[in-house]
C-alpha cells in the first residue's frame, strides 16, 4: 500500500533544487543560525562526487528531502546520511520512508551496503522509525556530538546522538522493510529486564534510578513518548533525562549490547528501546 499517494521521489542535481533542499532543512529544524545548514557550494560539489540527494514532491512543491555522501568506515566504503527532513503537513504519511527506500536503492546500485546517520536517543518517533520501521541497529553513542544548536528541537540539552547502522543488504533489514516482524521475538521483548523506567511525576514523564549493573541477555530502556514539551516546559527535567540516558547507553553499549528495536506504550506516555547482546542478535540474523 502506498502511504504517500501522489508523492514522487526525484534525484536532485541542479543548483535551484539543491537550494530548496537547504530551505527544507532550515524549515524542519528551525535554525536561527544559517551556518548550521549545509552550505550550497558543499552540497553542489558532493552531488557530483557520489552524494545521493533526493526530493519528495507533491506536484511542483517539495515536501521533504534527504542527502547522504560517500564515507569510509574501517576501510569500507559507506554512505553517511546527513539529513532527512519532511515538512509538517506531510509527516506521518510515509514520505520519510519513501525517501529512505529510494536512498537504499541508489546506494545498492553504487555497491554500498552500509548507510549510517545520527539521531537523538530521546526523540521517540525517530527511534521507532529508524529501528522498528527501517531495521537499523545502534552500537555507538556519541556525547554532545554537534555541540550547541540554535534549533528549538535541540535547544537546552547537549547533542548526544546514537549512530544508526543500516546494513541495507541484510535479511533482517529486508524483513523490516517488508513488515515481516522484528529482529527479536515479541515474547523476548516483553521479558527484557528494565534498566531505566519512566515514571509520571507532577504531570511529566521523569526517569527513575538507572540500573547500570544488569547482565541480562536483553534489556529495556524507557524514554518519554514526547520529549519536546519537556524541553520547553521543564528544561531541568530534560537535562536529567539526557544525563540519565547517557549513563545507561554509555555503560551498556561498550559491554557488547546493541540497540535493536523500539516500541511505544501510549497508555504510559513512554516508549522503550530494546537492547540485546551482540551474540544474540547475530544468531537471530543468521537464522
Amino acid at each position: 500500500m502506498n502511504l504517500a499517494p501522489g508523492i514522487e521521489i526525484r534525484d536532485l542535481t541542479h543548483l535551484e533544487q539543491l537550494r530548496e533542499v537547504i530551505e527544507i532543512e532550515k524549515r524542519v529544524w528551525g535554525y536561527s543560525d544559517a551556518e548550521e545548514a549545509v552550505p550550497l557550494p558543499m552540497l553542489a560539489a558532493c552531488v557530483r562526487r557520489g552524494a545521493i540527494v533526493l526530493g519528495a514532491f507533491d506536484g511542483l512543491a517539495m515536501a521533504g528531502a534527504t542527502y547522504s555522501f560517500p564515507a569510509i568506515k574501517d576501510r569500507r566504503a559507506t554512505h553517511w546520511s546527513h539529513m532527512l527532513g519532511v515538512l509538517e503537513p506531510y509527516r506521518d504519511r510515509g514520505v520519510g520512508r519513501l525517501l529512505k527506500l529510494r536512498q537504499r536503492e541508489r546506494a545498492l546500485a553504487m555497491g554500498i551496503d552500509l548507510i549510517e546517520w545520527t539521531f537523538d536517543p530521546l526523540q521517540a518517533a525517530n527511534g521507532y522509525f529508524n529501528l522498528a520501521r527501517l531495521g537499523a541497529v545502534v552500537e555507538q553513542y556519541e556525547v554532545n556530538l554537534y555541540g550547541s544548536s540554535s534549533s528549538p528541537l535541540w535547544r537546552g540539552t547537549e547533542s548526544d546522538r546514537f549512530v544508526a547502522q543500516w546494513n541495507i543488504r541484510e535479511p533482517h533489514v529486508e524483513r523490516r522493510l517488508a513488515r515481516q516482524g522484528p529482529i527479536i521475538r515479541a515474547s523476548d521483548t516483553l521479558a527484557a529486564a528494565c534498566v531505566l523506567e519512566a515514571r509520571c511525576v507532577a504531570g511529566h514523564v521523569a526517569p527513575g534510578e538507572p540500573n547500570l549493573e544488569d547482565e541480562s541477555r536483553r534489556l529495556r530502556v524507557e524514554i518519554p513518548a514526547s520529549f519536546a514539551p519537556i524541553q520547553v516546559e521543564r528544561p531541568d527535567l530534560a537535562a536529567l533525562w539526557r544525563a540519565t540516558t547517557r549513563a545507561v547507553f554509555a555503560t551498556y553499549l561498550p559491554r557488547g549490547y546493541r540497540v535493536v528495536d523500539f516500541w511505544f506504550e501510549r497508555a504510559r506516555a513512554c516508549g522503550s528501546y530494546l537492547l540485546a547482546r551482540c551474540d544474540i542478535v547475530e544468531r537471530r540474523e543468521a537464522a
